[in-house]
Parts: C-alpha cells; structure tokens; sequence
C-alpha cells in the first residue's frame, strides 16, 4: 500500500489536501503531517514513505532545502500556491506538483502519474539539479509573493478564504476583522503585518487600523467634521481615511 507525509505549516492546508487524497487516492495511508521542513525530513527517516507532499515556503527549512536532505529517499511532490517559476520547472522536470488549495482535477493527473511511477518501481529523481535550478529561478524572481488565501475563524469554524473575496480588514486591540460580501470574520494578525504581506495594488491602507481592497470602493465623502470616508460596495458601514492616507484618493 502507498504510504506519504504531509508538509505544511498551514494545518487547513493540510487538512484539505488530506481530505482531497482520500476522494482521489483512497488506498494511500498518510502516515504523519510536519508543520516545517525540519519536521519532514524527521518523519521521513522514521517512517520511510514513498512520497513527500512539501510545502515550497515552510519555516525552519523551505520544501526545497528538505527535499534536498530528503534526496532519493521517498518521491516528492511539491505544494505550491503561486510559484510560477517552479511550475515552469516541475514541467519540465521529473519531480511533480500540487497547487494549493488543492484542486481535485489537477491533484488527480499528479496521482496517476505517481502511481505510475510506484507502479513500475521507479526509483525517486535525484534532484540535485532541479532544485538548484529551482533556487535559482525563485531568487531571480522580482515579483514579490503575496498572500493568497487569509484562514479566519467564524465561530467555532476555520475558513480558508481567498483575498479577492474580502473587502476590507479592521483591526482593534485583539483581532482583525476580516469583512465579505457575506460573512465577516475574526483573525489575531494585527493590519501593521497584514499590510506587508497582501498586494498594495489590490489592497490600500487607509487608516493604521484599516485596510480596503480598493475594487470594492464605490466612492469616498466628506462628513461635516470634514473628515474622508470610503464607501464600500454592498455595504452601509463608512471607512474612515486618516490624514496620512488622503492623497490616495486625490484624483478620485
């Protein structure tokens, strides 16, 4: 029976790319889940799996720094959520990939071709070559990497929910408030982090406690006190825009 370790430092990562190999793969056992690159190549050793599901961007160690401990040991497959230079690569390589969120089409192409390899006893690539060129590639990169998906808890559920979705985030002592069409949310990631990680194009700081996503502005008003409110699309609530952060609306 086909045996894997899960890599990711995202437990709703792992928990749906678990849930989506039992629909496509049900005969694989996952035998441990690591939260970083150290964590993997440990359970590696312990277990012995054919295949290693890596997250690229882990803490302690990257997926590519444990695949390069990992060697030939075990298969790898790599989990990447907007790595376009590694996909450029693993197409051209013999080491595969899974886009995250795992989406079921794709991860089923990736297990038959695992199961081939398996299947015909192949042994795992030496991949010294393609994670240099891996390494090489991402590090020429000057397009910065943003977040994709923000995980907020909604009561007692954990939602994974992509960026373009949200329409504002605003924070307070304890939480930020991660606001929808739909449905707000709670996370503990404070606007000042949040601000370094999500797209400026997309996303505009309007105040130090504010964040907007500048396709749900519909237009911006002065109250009486004169102060700059952003209205947002779909939604009755005003935004309020400190001093610091009027001249984004100077031509609007």
């Amino acid at each position: 029976m086909p045996t894997a370790i899960l890599a990711d430092d995202e437990r709703l990562m792992r928990d749906q790319l678990r849930s989506r190999l039992e629909q496509v793969w049900p005969e694989l056992t996952i035998l441990d889940e690591a939260k970083n690159g150290n964590e993997a190549i440990q359970l590696v050793e312990q277990h012995r799996p054919n295949l290693v599901f890596l997250d690229i961007r882990m803490p302690i160690k990257t997926g590519l720094e444990a695949a390069k401990e990992i060697g030939n040991k075990a298969h790898i497959v790599f989990i990447t959520a907007y790595d376009q230079y590694a996909i450029e690569a693993f197409d051209h390589g013999a080491v595969d990939y899974v886009l995250k969120p795992a989406d079921a089409d794709r991860l089923t192409k990736t297990v038959e071709r695992l199961k081939s390899r398996l299947h015909s006893q192949t042994q795992p690539a030496d991949m010294s070559t393609l994670l240099s060129q891996l390494a090489k590639q991402m590090g020429m990169s000057q397009k910065p990497v943003y977040l994709q998906w923000i995980q907020a808890s909604i009561g007692q559920e954990l939602r994974l929910i992509p960026v373009e979705e949200i329409l504002f985030f605003q924070s307070d002592e304890k939480y930020t408030r991660v606001q929808t069409a739909s449905y707000e949310a709670l996370i503990r990631k404070p606007v000042r982090d949040l601000a370094e990680e999500l797209d400026p194009a997309l996303f505009w700081q309007i105040h130090r406690s504010t964040l907007v996503n500048a396709k749900s502005i519909s237009g911006v008003v002065r109250d009486l006190r004169g102060r700059h409110l952003v209205q947002v699309k779909g939604m009755n609530e005003k935004l309020e825009v400190s001093r610091s952060f009027v001249h984004l609306f100077k031509q609007m």
